[in-house]
C-alpha cells in the first residue's frame, strides 16, 4: 500500500513521471516517405492512393478534402475550406483563406425583420457562398503536381456509391423531420420514404447521382482545357469557372433561391480564395502558426504568450494549478477574440499587433490570480500597444451592462488575492478614453459534436439552456486533414460547413454552408462581425502549424467548434512542456472552458453568453483538484474523453522520419509509408 501511495504521489506532482507511466488507446504512426491523417478511415485511404501514385502532400490533402466531403463527415462540398501549407521550396508557410462570404441582401436589418437575434442556424438563410471547392482548386492548382481529375477520383468513386459507416446514416435519420423541409436533401438522405427506418443503414451502398454529375462537369472542364493545350494550372482553374460561374453555379443559385436562400450569380462569380500571411508567435523557440482573425486562431497565440509568463511544467500536468493558469489565460485570450476578431478584408482596423505582442501578453498575465475564477475577464486594451487609441470605450461599456464585464486595461487586475508568478494587484479601471456608439460603423466594421461521453451532472441555476444543449453547440464539429511528404511539404486543413442536416441547392448534389450563423447583428457583441453583403464571418476554424530551428515541427488541427484552439493549446503544451509523444497528447484529457460567447447555435443571445466558471475535465480528474477547484468557483462536468478528436503529424528531423497521431475520440483515422 505504501508503494501504492508513493506511486501515485510521484505521478501527481511529477509531469514527466506521467508521460512515462501513459499509454495509449491507438498506436502512433510512423512512415518515412508520406503521411496522411484525416476524419474517416476510407478518406484517409484515399490520401493513401494518391500518395502512392506519386503525389504530394497537397495532392493527397486534396484527395482527403474531396473524400470527407462526399462522405458528409460532418461537412459537404458547399463548405468552407481553412490550411496551413509549409513550402519546403521557399521555406514559408502560407495560409489559404477559401470561407464563403455572405450574399447579396444578408443584412442585419434582413436578418433581425425575420425576428432573429442572430443568423439562423440551418437552411438557406444559413448560407454563406462555397468556398471548398475553390479552395481545392486553388491549393492543388498552386501548390500540388496532379490533375482535378486524379485528386477527384476516390471522390467520384465515392459518390456512384460507397458502403456508409453508421455514424453518418443515423444522423441522416436523426435529423430527417428537418430534411423533410427541403426537397432536393429528403430525395438525397431518406432512401427508403415512408418507412420506419427512411436513413440509409449502416454499410447499405449510399449512392449521390448529382454530385457525381457536378464533380464529372468540373474535371470535363478540366480534361477539355487540357485538350487545347492549357497547362495543367489552367485547367484546374476552369474546373473552378465551371462551378462558380457556369452551369453549375447557375443551378446551385436557382436551386438556393428556389428555397429562400440569398446567393446569386454575381455572389459566386465574385467570391475568391485568399493566399494570405499567416499570424504567428514565438513560444519558447518554437514558431507557431495560425490563420488570422478571420478564424479564432490568433486566440490559441494570445494564449501562449500569456502563458510563456509562467512555469507550466514545473506547476504538473492537469495539476488544480495549471487548470487553473490555463483556464484563466483562455478565457483572457477568448474575451478579446469575442470582440476584436473579424474579417480584415472587409473592416480593417483589428488590433492585431497589439493583441499578439509579448507586452500586451506579459500585462494580461498579471491579471490570472491564483485564488479565484475571475468571472469578469473582458477584453483588453490593445490599442496603446501598438500607439494607437481604442475607439470601442462607449460601446465596450455599454456591453459590461448587458451582461459582460467592463473594458480592463492590460495591467489592471482586481484587488482580491495574489497573482500566480505576477506581481500586480490594482484595481480595476474602465478602460481608456473615446467612445463608439452601438451601431456606429467603425473602420467598416457594420453596426446596423463528436460524442465525448459527458455526464451533465452540473446544471446552471436559471441558466438559459440545459448542458446538453449549450455543449453540443460548443463542440459542433467538422473534420481536419493533415498530411505530409519526404520531400517537405506540410498541410494542415480543416474544413467544413454544409453538415447534415444540410439545405442540398437544387440538383448539384452540394449542402450548403451554414457558417452565416458565426455573424452577429450588433456590434455590442462583435464590432468587426456584424453581417454584410460579400464579408466573411469570424470563424472557429483552425488549422495549426508549428516550426523548430526554421524546419516543420508539428502540424495539427481538431474539430469542435469554439473548443478547438482550447483543445489544440493543450495538445501543443503537452508535447512542448510535457515531452509527450504525437499520439499519447492527442489522447491526453485536458479541460475546456465555456467562460466564452458561443459561435455556433443559440438564436438567442442569452443561448450565447459566457457561463463564467463552467469548466470540461477529465473523468480522471482527482477528487483533490475537483475539490480545489469547486473552492475557486468552478462549475464542472466531466467526460471519459475530452481531448477532442485531433489529428496532428510530427516531423522527427533527428531521424528523418513521420509520426502521425490521431485521438480516441471518433472516427479519425491515419495511414502512413
Amino acid at each position: 500500500m505504501k508503494k501504492q501511495a508513493l506511486l501515485l504521489l510521484l505521478i501527481a506532482t511529477n509531469s514527466s513521471l506521467f508521460v512515462l507511466a501513459q499509454s495509449t488507446q491507438k498506436p502512433p504512426l510512423h512512415g518515412n516517405h508520406w503521411m496522411a491523417v484525416t476524419g474517416k478511415p476510407l478518406a484517409a485511404e484515399a490520401g493513401a492512393q494518391i500518395f502512392q501514385k506519386g503525389g504530394n502532400a497537397i495532392d493527397a490533402a486534396c484527395g482527403m478534402l474531396g473524400a470527407v466531403c462526399t462522405m458528409w463527415d460532418v461537412l459537404s462540398w458547399g463548405g468552407e475550406t481553412q490550411a496551413i501549407i509549409y513550402n519546403p521550396k521557399t521555406g514559408k508557410v502560407i495560409a489559404i483563406d477559401a470561407l464563403g462570404f455572405a450574399p447579396t441582401g444578408a443584412t442585419p436589418a434582413f436578418f433581425k425583420s425575420k425576428g432573429y437575434n442572430f443568423p439562423p442556424e440551418y437552411g438557406p438563410l444559413a448560407a454563406v457562398t462555397p468556398g471548398t471547392p475553390g479552395g481545392l482548386c486553388y491549393m492543388l492548382a498552386e501548390y500540388g503536381t496532379m490533375s482535378l481529375k486524379e485528386v477527384l477520383t476516390p471522390a467520384m468513386e465515392m459518390a456512384k456509391g460507397y458502403a456508409i459507416e453508421a455514424q453518418t446514416a443515423n444522423s441522416f435519420e436523426g435529423q430527417k423531420k428537418r430534411l423533410k423541409e427541403w426537397p432536393y436533401s429528403k430525395a438525397l438522405f431518406l432512401t427508403h420514404p415512408g418507412e420506419k427506418r427512411e436513413a440509409p443503414e449502416a454499410g447499405e451502398v449510399f449512392v449521390q447521382k448529382d454530385l457525381l454529375e457536378t464533380l464529372t462537369r468540373m474535371v470535363e472542364a478540366e480534361q477539355d482545357a487540357l485538350k487545347h493545350k492549357k497547362t495543367r494550372k489552367e485547367a484546374i482553374y476552369a474546373a473552378y469557372d465551371r462551378f462558380y460561374k457556369g452551369d453549375i453555379a447557375k443551378e446551385f443559385v436557382r436551386g438556393c433561391q428556389e428555397q429562400g436562400g440569398l446567393i446569386t450569380m454575381e455572389d459566386l462569380a465574385a467570391w475568391k480564395p485568399i493566399e494570405e500571411e499567416p499570424a504567428h508567435v514565438n513560444y519558447k523557440g518554437v514558431e507557431v502558426y495560425k490563420l488570422q482573425q478571420w478564424t479564432q486562431g490568433p486566440a490559441m497565440l494570445q494564449s501562449l504568450n500569456i502563458l510563456e509568463n509562467f512555469n507550466l511544467k514545473d506547476m504538473g500536468y492537469n495539476s488544480t494549478r495549471y487548470i487553473h493558469t490555463v483556464y484563466q489565460a483562455m478565457n483572457l485570450a477568448f474575451a478579446d477574440r469575442d470582440f476584436y476578431y473579424g474579417d480584415p478584408y472587409f473592416a480593417t482596423g483589428q488590433p492585431m499587433k497589439g493583441l499578439l505582442s509579448k507586452e500586451y501578453a506579459k500585462d494580461r498575465a498579471k491579471l490570472i490570480n491564483y485564488e479565484y475564477n475571475d468571472a469578469m475577464a473582458a477584453p483588453g486594451d490593445p490599442y496603446p500597444y501598438e500607439g494607437r487609441t481604442n475607439p470601442f470605450t462607449g460601446l465596450l461599456k455599454e456591453r459590461a451592462r448587458m451582461g459582460q464585464s467592463p473594458v480592463r486595461s492590460g495591467n489592471s487586475a482586481p484587488s482580491t488575492g495574489g497573482a500566480m508568478n505576477a506581481t500586480t494587484d490594482a484595481g480595476m479601471q474602465d478602460g481608456v478614453s473615446g467612445s463608439v456608439a452601438a451601431g456606429d460603423a467603425v473602420n467598416g466594421a457594420s453596426g446596423t459534436a463528436a460524442d465525448r461521453d459527458i455526464a451533465f451532472d452540473h446544471t446552471d441555476p436559471g441558466g438559459p439552456v440545459n448542458e446538453e444543449l449549450y455543449h453540443d453547440r460548443l463542440w459542433r464539429g467538422t473534420t481536419s486533414i493533415e498530411a505530409a511528404d519526404k520531400d517537405g511539404w506540410v498541410i494542415s486543413v480543416t474544413p467544413s460547413g454544409g453538415w447534415n442536416p444540410a439545405c442540398v441547392a437544387g440538383h448539384t448534389g452540394v449542402g450548403m454552408s451554414q457558417r452565416m450563423q458565426s455573424f452577429v447583428l450588433d456590434s455590442i457583441i462583435e464590432p468587426f462581425n456584424v453581417v454584410a453583403p460579400h464579408k466573411r464571418p469570424r470563424v472557429t476554424l483552425t488549422p495549426s502549424m508549428a516550426l523548430k530551428d526554421g524546419k516543420p515541427f508539428l502540424c495539427f488541427s481538431v474539430q469542435g467548434g469554439d473548443t478547438q484552439d482550447q483543445n489544440l493549446l493543450q495538445f501543443f503544451l503537452n508535447i512542448v512542456e510535457f515531452g509527450m509523444t504525437v499520439q499519447e497528447a492527442a489522447e491526453a484529457p485536458n479541460i475546456n472552458s465555456d467562460q466564452l460567447w458561443l459561435s455556433l447555435g443559440g438564436e438567442r443571445t442569452d443561448d450565447r453568453r459566457p457561463r463564467a466558471g463552467h469548466i470540461v475535465l477529465g473523468s480522471s480528474t482527482p477528487d483533490w483538484t475537483r475539490r480545489d477547484l469547486r473552492k475557486m468557483g468552478y462549475v464542472a462536468t466531466y467526460g471519459d474523453r475530452t481531448s477532442g478528436p485531433i489529428n496532428a503529424i510530427y516531423i522527427d528531423t533527428k531521424h528523418g522520419t513521420l509520426w502521425g497521431g490521431s485521438s480516441n475520440n471518433g472516427e479519425d483515422y491515419g495511414i502512413g509509408w
